[in-house]
């Protein structure tokens, strides 16, 4: 059985989590965001302390590799690479919005997303403004367009929305609801980044032995934003 603790901090949210073979055995989070620093090692312990776990016994630790705050990202990576280190157990990275968009897919029925029509998942995180950190995925899972730096405006993924509906979520999609007025645009206001949405490519990346360098693993910024800008707004 593989033990691993799930260390979520990319966001507003600290979220912590124990899983066993992908299984989520405990969870604990706070969304009063900027307490990270404080919150995420307490958190971590009380979860191995009252489902009597050891931290020895622990198989690895499975961090978000962003993109999102840089803090946060930093905080989070830090504490798990500290934990491997002192255990000499296995570093696993994921993606914020990855893990999303697993949920998500693996979820539809339960936020109401209708299977009668071509559909694409676009998970989005606060940047700053209108911006945001995105990604479009199939239905299956596989990337359509990869991790980026985007200003919204009416223009986003126009030409997607007319073939297909794209369900918005993650914290930065309910700024954009008002800009992304098409039709075949659906919201899911309840998902943001979590510890418990990373169970199961948790448990698949250490069946893999898809593990980080503990010594040189650094968490993916996306610091340098270079948006889009739509057409339409440039001086003729």
């Amino acid at each position: 059985m593989a033990v691993i603790l799930i260390i979520e901090t990319s966001t507003e949210v600290c979220s912590v989590a124990l899983t066993a073979d992908a299984v989520l055995i405990d969870l604990k989070e706070s969304k009063e965001g900027q307490n990270h620093a404080r919150l995420v090692t307490v958190f971590a312990e009380e979860l191995l302390s009252r489902n009597n776990i050891k931290p020895d016994e622990l198989s690895a630790v499975a961090v978000s590799k962003g993109p999102g705050s840089y803090t946060g990202l930093r905080i989070g990576v830090s504490t798990a690479k500290g934990i491997c280190f002192a255990r000499r157990i296995p570093l696993i990275a994921i993606g914020t919005l990855e893990a999303m968009t697993r949920h998500v897919i693996l979820n539809r029925k339960d936020y109401n997303i209708p299977e009668d029509k071509p559909t694409l998942f676009c998970p989005m995180i606060d940047a700053r403004r209108m911006e945001v950190f995105s990604m479009l995925y199939n239905e299956d899972g596989s990337v359509l367009k990869p991790i980026s730096a985007e200003i919204i405006d009416d223009t986003f993924l126009s030409k997607e929305l007319e073939e297909n509906q794209v369900v918005f979520f993650g914290n930065g999609a309910e700024k954009c609801r008002q800009s992304l007025q098409a039709p075949n645009a659906l919201f899911i206001s309840e998902i943001e980044a979590s510890a418990k949405y990373m169970c199961q490519l948790a448990w698949e990346l250490y069946n893999k032995n898809k593990f980080e360098d503990v010594a040189y693993f650094e968490p993916f910024y996306l610091k340098d934003f270079v948006a889009t800008v739509s057409k339409k707004n440039l001086p003729g």
